[in-house]
């Protein structure tokens, strides 16, 4: 089994649909992860000793998902040196921005890189370009990535400009 290099958490199952999709990112460039579900109210102890103790697993990046006061991403930043990175999830009653603003309002020394509500996808491509930073086939992967992604919209912006709006809008090839 290949060294784990991210971690995927988050306070509650219900959240696995949006965090699966930093798994699939992960999937996708072949990095090692693991994933796991904690609370940073309802299993505290569980979530201090996971924190404290990731970076002796080689853990180099822990992506965390919350939603509603979402302490769980700025509670592991507090116990780790590790790059932590926030996933709001989208509530239904504050639409997330609850949890938005409660992972992006960390205090001065207690950095939390967050994405976008239910942003997990991000989250991983961040991650993954963190690891890669000192890995260059993750590196490269990355690249490739991004490549695919200005190929995908250059060809999307050829067939607007020579089919126009009205006819584009309509063809469920693009």
């Amino acid at each position: 089994m290949q060294k784990l290099l991210i971690a995927i958490i988050m306070g509650s199952d219900s959240d696995l649909p949006i965090m699966s999709g930093a798994a699939k990112v992960l999937d996708d460039f072949k990095i090692p992860y693991e994933l796991t579900i904690m609370s940073a109210h309802r299993t505290p102890k569980r979530m201090y000793d996971y924190a404290k103790k990731a970076h002796e697993r080689g853990i180099k990046v822990i992506i965390a998902g919350a939603g509603g006061s979402a302490h769980l991403p700025g509670m592991v930043a507090s116990l780790t040196s590790l790059p932590v990175i926030g996933v709001p999830i989208k509530t239904k009653n504050l639409n997330g921005l609850d949890s938005l603003l409660s992972i992006v309002q960390m205090p001065p020394g207690i950095p939390v890189g967050t994405v976008a509500i239910n942003g997990a996808k991000n989250a991983g491509i961040l991650a993954a370009s963190i690891v890669g930073s000192n890995h260059k086939k993750i590196l490269n992967k990355i690249q490739r990535y991004k490549n695919k992604l200005k190929k995908e919209v250059t060809q999307k912006a050829k067939t607007l400009e020579k089919s126009g709006f009205k006819k584009y809008l309509t063809d469920e090839n693009h």
